[in-house]
């Protein structure tokens, strides 16, 4: 709930900005609870679930994410030429009204009820299991590649490249997300049933075939349709995330390793955007031939760690039964 509020107060302020530092300051303290709410809603929400129900929930909770792209996509669409970029920091508020919900309906873990709480020892599992520790910071940091080099400079290439004008490339995202809600919730209830690693390498190899289609189909229409498919296979394989992760994770520190170690993949895949706009400058911006090679690269990168990292599927957070 700290998490919530915090954030959603936080992205409204950014509307009222005086200057570009104020916004870049303001989005580093947004950082502070944006980063600790996966990590803390993940740990809350599989350690709640059924075993048998892991692998499901985890693709819905994970669809949240392009849910959330897809709902801002709309609002940008509908909104945006009456509330300008200020207003659009402002409907980030209305996160916080989740509070009510959670204060009156969601109660704490079974999990979490059972242990005795004697202080996170981060650091101290950290230096314990540090070759798990750095296997997890290295998937994330691939896995993130995969999902940024696959949707950030997708639109810019839209509009930059094939001069596709705004309402073009605002249904196209919409469609896109559709395919990524789709994909989480298919792939991660389909790991229930070959596990957590082939169901990532499945969704990774699947990527690669789709990628002319993706990038180089000459029509919009096919366009629309090769970013819907690959974004079902990209967020299909962060859809086995939250529960790949917390499976992994030791269990007196769940609500913060599993988070931390994504937040760090995602910090080394920061330079994604940067990366594949560099190159498309350097080709004359050509944004499909950048993008295309760098997610070629890195869909054999998330195949060829995941292959080999560990699996705990279906591993015990609770003593007794729980029954949500």
């Amino acid at each position: 709930m700290a998490n919530i509020l915090f954030y959603s107060f936080v992205e409204f302020a950014c509307g009222f900005a005086p200057s570009l530092t104020v916004v870049i300051v303001l989005r580093a303290v947004f950082g502070i609870a944006m980063g600790g709410e996966w990590g803390v809603g993940a740990a809350l929400t599989m350690e709640t679930v059924t075993p048998q129900a892991r692998g499901f929930v985890s693709g819905l909770l994970q669809a949240g994410y392009p849910t959330g792209y897809l709902l801002v996509t709309i609002v940008y669409w509908v909104l945006y030429p009456f509330i300008g970029w200020r207003g659009m920091f402002m409907v980030g508020v209305l996160p916080a009204l989740l509070v009510l919900y959670v204060r009156t309906k969601v109660e704490e873990s079974p999990a979490w009820l059972q242990r005795e709480h004697k202080g996170q020892q981060i650091f101290e599992t950290i230096i314990q299991r540090w070759r798990l520790f750095v296997y997890m910071i290295v998937l994330m940091t691939v896995l993130n590649f995969f999902s940024h080099g696959t949707e950030d400079l997708y639109p810019t290439f839209l509009q930059v490249q094939r001069k596709f004008p705004q309402p073009t490339v605002a249904a196209i995202a919409i469609l896109y997300n559709i395919g990524a809600i789709l994909g989480a919730l298919c792939f991660g209830t389909f790991s229930e049933r070959i596990g957590r690693r082939r169901t990532i390498c499945v969704a990774a190899l699947l990527a690669l075939p789709i990628i002319p289609l993706w990038a180089f189909a000459p029509s919009p229409f096919w366009l629309a349709v090769g970013a819907f498919v690959m974004q079902f296979l990209v967020q299909g394989a962060w859809g086995v995330i939250p529960v790949h992760l917390n499976e992994l994770s030791p269990s007196d520190v769940r609500a913060t390793f599993p988070g931390f170690t994504y937040q760090l993949g995602n910090l080394f895949a920061a330079a994604n955007a940067t990366i594949q706009a560099g190159l498309a400058e350097r080709w004359g911006n050509n944004y499909a031939q950048a993008m295309a090679i760098g997610v070629v690269a890195v869909a054999i990168a998330v195949v060829s760690v995941t292959v080999f990292g560990p699996e705990a599927k279906g591993v015990a957070f609770a003593k007794r039964a729980v029954t949500a």
